[in-house]
């Protein structure tokens, strides 16, 4: 199986579990995108739901399919929310978010739901947070090199992300992202915490203690993972 046939088998894994008359929060990337798909035939087949997306690709996909896409301003809550992940780490689910350029809207919406569920290939399964890629901080454009400037004192590598043409990658809020390359990260939630604590740091992609359950596609099918402790 491809990489891409493992992301649509656990897409659909995912989109089953979602209840007629809920209201779900979308991801972005590629692997949600799949998601979208799937909940786009279920509605075809007669699902209600209500969808608030975390990007405007996202919230395009879903209206081209006819979803039904609200906001905070009518719905506060989600029922649950689906999204991948850039990494997972093994025994506590804390994720790795924001390759995407979604991490603000997307811990928005996680935060908001009842449910969050990360969906995945077995690729993106680590001991480590940090080990793949680097941590996606999203910044304000205004003092961008003092708040770089503050996250290479906490130990970083820093590279100001670029659109493919070389222009500075903006986010849907008109930010700046930085990728923060640390060593191996042993306290995801501390470091959370003390990235955001910066002026000028608007969010961070580390996601700790978020997901309820992650669903990963693997050669063997579709395992299931809960943080250590989780009912």
């Amino acid at each position: 199986m491809t990489r891409d046939d493992l992301k649509r088998e656990v897409a659909a894994r995912a989109a089953a579990l979602v209840e007629d008359g809920t209201v779900v929060g979308l991801g972005t990337g590629s692997t949600a995108t799949f998601f979208i798909e799937c909940l786009i035939a279920r509605a075809t087949a007669g699902l209600n739901i209500a969808c608030i997306p975390t990007s405007e690709r996202s919230a395009e996909q879903a209206r081209a399919g006819g979803l039904t896409v609200v906001t905070f301003a009518t719905h506060q809550t989600i029922d649950i929310a689906v999204d991948g992940a850039d990494e997972i780490k093994r025994d506590t689910l804390d994720l790795t978010k924001g390759l995407g350029g979604a991490l603000l809207r997307e811990k928005m919406v996680a935060s908001a739901a009842r449910r969050f569920i990360v969906i995945a290939d077995e690729a993106k399964l680590v001991d480590w947070l940090g080990s793949l890629c680097p941590i996606p901080v999203e910044v304000t454009c205004f003092g961008w090199e003092l708040t770089q400037a503050r996250l290479r004192d906490q130990g970083a590598e820093i590279t100001r992300r670029q659109t493919a043409a070389g222009a500075p990658y903006l986010t849907d809020g008109g930010n700046f992202i930085l990728d923060a390359r640390f060593p191996p990260i042993a306290d995801a939630a501390t470091l959370n915490r003390t990235l955001r604590a910066f002026p000028g740091v608007v969010e961070t992609g580390l996601f700790p203690a978020m997901a309820e359950m992650a669903l990963v596609a693997g050669a063997n099918g579709v395992a299931t993972y809960r943080p250590s402790g989780f009912p």
